[in-house]
């Protein structure tokens, strides 16, 4: 993603722009509505209150998923629907969703249990019209699985699905979008709807770095904020009940010397029989996801509970038995907020994961759905937007999100072509200008981690940071993948990046002692 304005240009602008389209959130919805509403010319904005991807959409549990669980609620139009966009995102952004499959380990009985989980997976390879292989032996699973428990063990069934950083791929489309002409402001919280004869016709809107309100005016207006809502609904006249039942999902970060994984699994917890997915990703192990209501305020970041922190420890003490990990083996947490329709159900994971468009108004509100399939969201949305905005030319017609031809780049001295394929999937041709921009060892890797020093330097000076937290927690993800949220790194993190953020030495102290303590509140290891 390159932003070519600074933030002051576009808030200088925006008030005069004459806009088809506001919307209103920064996560995967919004970035993917943005980029199909600017390839149909439509004049398009996008507002985010904090920061890209700051909610649910840097919170997964990174999975690019069909939706397999759906098979067994009988759902198989969303399974398919799933299935064939994930194909789709693997052939589209190798290097940044990648396919890589799980493995669930079965043992000794459940016959039953076992038939019914091959049906499925059988079923979900005829619906991406793709044949795999689906059952492993003993001797296969202890292969690819040598860490996992022993006793008992009789083979595993192997599920093909795909991973990605979720937020870089909302960079991603982002950047897709503004290269084709959208304008987007992180930063910037819509604090009320402009209406006109009773319909929304744009947004009050407050820039929260210099306190700057602007009215905005637009055809439609398009609120895409997730589990927020129901906060915007309230705007709108007779609309007071409560649609969205915010659901939180939190996640524990290993390294991989304490939890050696050759392959990514999916495991049954022994307390409730939900499954729990430990996979590797960003060069660390990524255990989740608990799946419980949100009580919280909405506005204050998530954060992992001590209870959901033994809930996922119990499940890797369980399927780890010989490993003997323990609280002081979880680098980092991480929580997100996922909205969900409520539609009364006791479990919260027997809710519908699929996504919904109200009209109220002429606020349109699109939610729910998965990050796997955020372009067929977008598009049903702007299928409903041609009521205000007229006709929409290609809605029906498959098209692919990334319109450049991605070149061709030779391998720099030292990198290696996995390196070089990872970052032409985080920043297409912008890969080549990242390169070359790069000084001394940028090119280098973070220690152990697939991330190099030079895209640090390349978010500072394209990619909007107001924030050291938007650096370390979105644009790369070092606050995640280090203890103490990379504390150690922030040294040679300034180096690179306090000139290119144009930060004095105050400055920088303010935001890194912010930083660090919001990392201590929301990202470190809770006690129990």
């Amino acid at each position: 993603m390159t932003i070519k304005e600074t933030r002051q240009q576009i808030l200088q602008r925006i008030d005069r722009e004459n806009w088809d389209i506001i919307v209103i959130g920064g996560g995967i919805t919004g970035a993917g509505i943005l980029r199909e509403a600017t390839r149909r010319n439509l004049k398009a904005l996008m507002l985010e209150q904090r920061d890209f991807a700051w909610g649910t959409s840097s919170r997964s549990t990174k999975m690019v998923h069909g939706g397999l669980r759906y098979l067994k609620e009988g759902n198989f139009a969303l399974t398919r629907e799933s299935v064939l966009e994930r194909e789709n995102l693997i052939a589209e952004f190798p290097g940044l969703v990648d396919n890589k499959g799980f493995i669930l380990p079965f043992y000794r009985g459940k016959i039953l249990q076992r038939l019914i989980i091959y049906i499925g997976l059988v079923i979900y390879d005829l619906l991406s019209k793709k044949w795999r292989k689906h059952v492993c032996s003993a001797n296969e699973m202890n292969t690819m699985a040598p860490v996992i428990g022993k006793k008992d063990l009789r083979g595993g069934f192997y599920i093909n699905d795909a991973i990605t950083d979720d937020a870089r791929l909302v960079f991603r489309v982002l950047s897709e979008a503004l290269r084709t002409g959208a304008t987007a402001l992180n930063y910037c919280r819509v604090e009320s709807l402009l209406k006109k004869n009773g319909q929304v016709k744009g947004v009050v809107c407050k820039d929260m770095e210099s306190n700057t309100s602007l009215e905005l005016k637009a055809k439609l207006v398009i609120n895409a904020t997730g589990a927020w809502a129901d906060l915007l609904r309230k705007e709108i006249k007779k609309t007071n009940k409560k649609k969205i039942r915010p659901l939180r999902g939190s996640h524990l970060i290993l390294s991989r010397k304490k939890l050696p994984l050759v392959k990514n699994i999916s495991m049954i917890h022994p307390q409730d029989k939900r499954p729990v997915i430990v996979l590797v990703w960003e060069g660390r192990v990524l255990i989740g996801t608990t799946d419980i209501d949100h009580s919280g305020d909405l506005n204050r970041e998530a954060f992992i509970s001590s209870d959901e922190a033994k809930y996922l420890l119990e499940a890797l003490q369980y399927s780890f038995p010989d490993l003997n990990l323990t609280r002081k083996d979880i680098i980092a947490t991480q929580a997100g907020v996922r909205p969900v329709i409520d539609t009364g159900k006791e479990n919260p994971s027997q809710e519908s994961r699929d996504h919904v468009i109200w009209q109220e108004d002429g606020l349109l509100t699109v939610t729910g759905g998965k990050m796997t399939t955020f372009r067929i969201i977008a598009l049903d949305a702007l299928k409903s937007a041609q009521k205000i905005t007229g006709p929409l030319k290609d809605l029906n017609k498959k098209q692919s999100i990334i319109t450049e031809k991605i070149a061709s780049l030779p391998t720099p001295p030292g990198m290696s072509e996995k390196t070089l394929t990872r970052l032409k999937g985080r920043y297409g041709n912008l890969a080549d200008d990242l390169i070359k921009n790069a000084r001394n060892n940028e090119l280098d890797r973070i220690q152990d981690i697939d991330t190099i020093w030079a895209e640090l330097r390349w978010a500072a000076e394209n990619e909007m940071v107001v924030h050291l937290e938007d650096l370390m927690l979105r644009r790369s993800r070092l606050g995640l993948l280090f203890r103490n949220g990379a504390k150690e790194l922030l040294p040679h993190v300034r180096s690179i990046c306090q000139t290119a953020l144009n930060w004095d030495d105050e400055k920088w102290k303010k935001e890194e002692a912010d930083y660090l303590r919001l990392w201590q509140k929301h990202y470190a290891i809770p006690e129990f």
